[in-house]
């Protein structure tokens, strides 16, 4: 008879973890009541004790996962678990992403009377809280600003207890909490309460392209007074001066890895399934040619809108305007949230990141072509274990690099520095060095590159 090779058992769980995820478990059940029940005081209850139960539980669940093991990067049969190795936990919880994501887009606009359709019973919960802080109701963003952030402080605090031994991880994470939690929360917020114009200061075109449109620069210099014009300032100087020197001093990981809110997420709540992402030459091949079609498309919409503007539409009539409803349909909604987000589960916590984001692409340019930022490697010292691959929730096989002992430059690379993280025998080292001696190895560099493009 032949013998079957059988996956070893998982670990068993404790009954303390056990009870934490059951209370987690019971948040996600009191959510779903709250999205059923008609009544409002139930109603809030449920929701609110719902975001209690998620949130302690997580948080404890963490403490008891990694806090009480000694400090270190381990697999912890990721690839065994149904939730985390594409098995049916994992599509499940990726169709409930998808599917929040359709319904807050095209499902839940509101009706100026407070109806938001499926999302209602859960927006009004935060009416109070709204009102305080934005002095309005709440709406369906309100609500996705509301999961949002609480997803990236609950999961940033699991991320603490998991990478407390990296001082750089620590760090890291507290950047994309206090970014996440002040300026893509807080402040918007606070300017809404004193009527002043809705502003991320975090977010810069050509990621949030409608900054530096036509039609928005007008209402922000409009509306805004001396803000607006500070606002617009902004956003100019930051994505056309600000971006190219820090980029040139550190690379892409400035943003993409310490202010940016989609990588935040990415970071934190994406964490459970980083090792999902792609490392194929396939992967890479697409996404190349996807993600700087994007970027091409997003300086081409705006150049047409700025020409539309400038003519008073006598030039291009509608081209410019239609170019922008689909654009902001096709790439700004269905890629960067259905996609971007609801695909966590099956195809790795930055798919947004690697395949669409126009920021990225750009960013990678100046990174891979200008940056003295570089990843570098120490080949007599590796072991060939793949952890540092298995980690890149950006597609690359760093252990190739890492054997050969050449250093990474990569555009797509976002320095998390997980890579570094994991190898126990530091071999990896994320560096800010001086330009001279960066494409050491290159010829290695440069024949890979040719054969995947080719």
């Amino acid at each position: 008879m032949t013998p079957t090779l059988t996956s070893p058992p998982l670990p068993a769980t404790s009954p303390a973890e056990k009870l934490m995820l059951a209370g987690v478990a019971g948040g996600l059940l009191a959510l779903l009541l709250a999205w059923a029940d008609a009544d409002p005081g139930r109603r809030n209850t449920w929701f609110w004790l719902a975001i209690g139960l998620v949130s302690a539980g997580t948080l404890a669940w963490s403490w008891l996962k990694f806090g009480r093991h000694p400090a270190g990067v381990q697999q912890n049969n990721l690839w065994l678990r149904s939730s985390t190795g594409r098995g049916a936990v994992g599509w499940i919880t990726g169709l409930v992403l998808t599917g929040f994501y359709v319904v807050l887009y095209w499902f839940s606009n509101g009706d100026n009377q407070g109806n938001f359709g499926l999302l209602s019973n859960l927006i009004h919960p935060l009416d109070s809280f709204s009102q305080w802080l934005r002095a309005k109701p709440a709406d369906q963003w309100f609500l996705y600003g509301t999961f949002y952030t609480l997803a990236v402080l609950v999961m940033g605090g699991r991320a603490l207890w998991k990478y407390r031994h990296s001082r750089y991880q620590v760090i890291r994470t507290l950047s994309v909490m206090f970014f996440q939690l002040g300026f893509s929360f807080l402040i918007p917020g606070l300017l809404q309460f004193f009527q002043k114009p809705e502003f991320y200061f975090n977010y810069f075109w050509p990621l949030h392209y409608q900054y530096l449109w036509p039609n928005d620069v007008h209402d922000l210099l409009k509306n805004g007074q001396a803000l607006g014009v500070f606002m617009v300032f902004w956003g100019a100087v930051m994505s056309f001066v600000a971006t190219p020197v820090l980029t040139y001093f550190y690379g892409k990981r400035w943003y993409c890895s310490w202010v940016c809110g989609c990588g935040g997420l990415a970071e934190t709540a994406g964490d459970p399934y980083r090792q999902l992402s792609d490392k194929s030459r396939t992967a890479w091949r697409w996404e190349v040619r996807i993600v700087y079609t994007v970027l091409g498309l997003i300086i081409a919409i705006t150049a047409l809108l700025w020409v539309h503007f400038a003519t008073g539409g006598a030039l291009l009539g509608e081209v410019g305007n239609a170019a922008a409803k689909w654009y902001g349909f096709a790439i700004g909604s269905v890629f960067s949230g259905v996609i971007g987000v609801g695909f966590y589960p099956i195809m790795g916590s930055r798919v947004w990141c690697r395949f669409g984001c126009p920021m990225a692409a750009y960013l990678g340019l100046l990174q891979k072509h200008f940056s003295r930022f570089r990843i570098s490697t120490n080949g007599a010292q590796c072991i060939s274990c793949g952890n540092c691959s298995n980690v890149c929730e950006m597609g690359i096989d760093v252990q190739q690099y890492a054997q050969r002992g050449a250093p990474i430059i990569r555009a797509s690379c976002v320095g998390c520095g997980m890579c570094s993280t994991a190898c126990p025998r530091g071999v990896l080292n994320l560096e800010n060095g001086p330009r001279e001696g960066r494409y050491q190895a290159s010829q290695l560099i440069h024949a890979d590159s040719l054969r995947i493009l080719s």
